[in-house]
């Protein structure tokens, strides 16, 4: 009889990775889904049976010799301290970049594993103005460097991730299959009514509750702003779910491979934007969104993320193909769909009055 898989997720307080836990523990064909987090375990996640959770920031060392115990043989990276941290960005890189070091270092000479993926980012290959709207970013172009923080660290991680790989396969070790995905924005009902974060999304959507700041916030976005160069992409939660459980529990026939985690269809442009939040749009330029964005950052003191550099990713264009990721896995949403509707598995979350179903999937 074919042993339980056990399931180590990195960052499972987070959105993506307490859905996957959720998701993981859901299978018979899974003993235990061991979950690490620097947060707090939250009263929904207690509620998911088979999880061991362990409280520890991965840039310890202190969960090392607990989480090998369970022998796991699949592990998922999905952590990162996403919103720029004000005045503290060697914290910020011991957490997310040499923290990352220790998962892979950890992950890559444990013998039990036999599947590695880590969640990277779209925004590595860099928001320019030379940018176009036909131009759609490949794996194969590699990432760019790029001073907006995340971006930056995202990019150097993932470098080091492949360092580290080839470095033990010349060495002759036996290596897990490694996947890397870089998602579009994540969205879903999940994601909009389950775990509100602070974002453009949030805040066209009127989401944004409580405190003078977020009263600015909705104030300001009563109206769709918008660069010429605005656009974005989407993935919806329940394709990010499924295209990594197909990863783990079917048999794919590479060794180490990267995907655009992005559905193959028409981006989300300006129209599309005021439409799904019935709202007028406002063309502005990109030097008031870099301008905005420095005075919030500095006023708030990183309350509001608008980090240096990050205005770049309102202003300019950059698009993904998700062409690659079609060879296993074709996303069920459109960008549209995904950011538009709420139709998804948690649906159930998502108030009568505030659901909007559609049935229109990307055609099989």
């Amino acid at each position: 009889m074919e042993r339980e898989k056990v399931v180590f997720i990195v960052g499972g307080a987070g959105y993506v990775g307490e859905m996957l836990a959720e998701s993981f523990a859901a299978r018979d064909d899974v003993g235990k889904v061991v979950v690490l987090d620097k947060e707090a375990q939250s009263d929904y996640s207690k509620k998911i049976p088979k999880l061991i959770y362990i409280k520890a920031n991965m840039s310890d060392k202190n969960w090392l010799e607990e989480v090998a115990r369970y022998e796991p043989e699949v592990v998922v990276h999905t952590a990162w301290q996403i919103r720029a941290m004000y005045g503290e960005a060697p914290k910020q890189w011991l957490w997310n970049v040499e923290g990352s070091n220790n998962v892979f270092d950890f992950t890559l000479n444990l013998p039990s594993v036999k599947k590695f993926i880590y969640f990277s980012t779209a925004s590595s290959y860099s928001a320019r103005e030379s940018n176009t709207f036909d131009h759609l970013f490949t794996e194969d172009e590699g990432f760019r460097h790029d001073d907006y923080i995340y971006a930056y660290e995202k990019k150097i991680t993932e470098e080091n991730l492949e360092v580290i790989y080839n470095q033990l396969k010349k060495e002759g070790k036996q290596l897990p299959q490694v996947t890397v995905f870089r998602p579009a924005a994540i969205t879903g009902p999940r994601g909009r009514y389950m775990r509100i974060r602070f974002g453009l999304q949030s805040a066209l959507q009127g989401n944004l509750k409580g405190g003078l700041i977020n009263r600015i916030i909705t104030l300001l976005t009563s109206f769709v702003p918008v660069t010429k160069g605005w656009v974005r992409q989407f993935v919806h939660e329940d394709d990010v779910n499924d295209a990594v459980t197909k990863v783990i529990f079917e048999n794919q026939d590479w060794e180490y491979e990267v995907f655009n985690l992005v559905p193959v269809s028409e981006a989300v442009y300006p129209d599309d934007m005021a439409e799904a939040v019935n709202k007028k749009k406002v063309t502005i330029y990109p030097w008031m969104v870099r301008l905005a964005f420095w005075f919030f950052w500095h006023a708030t003191r990183g309350r509001v993320p608008t980090c240096p550099h990050s205005w770049r990713f309102y202003s300019y264009p950059l698009l993904m193909s998700g062409e690659k990721l079609q060879h296993f896995y074709k996303c069920k949403y459109t960008s549209k769909n995904a950011f538009h509707y709420t139709n998804g598995r948690y649906e159930n979350l998502v108030p009568e009055h505030n659901r909007r179903h559609n049935n229109v999937v990307i055609e099989k």
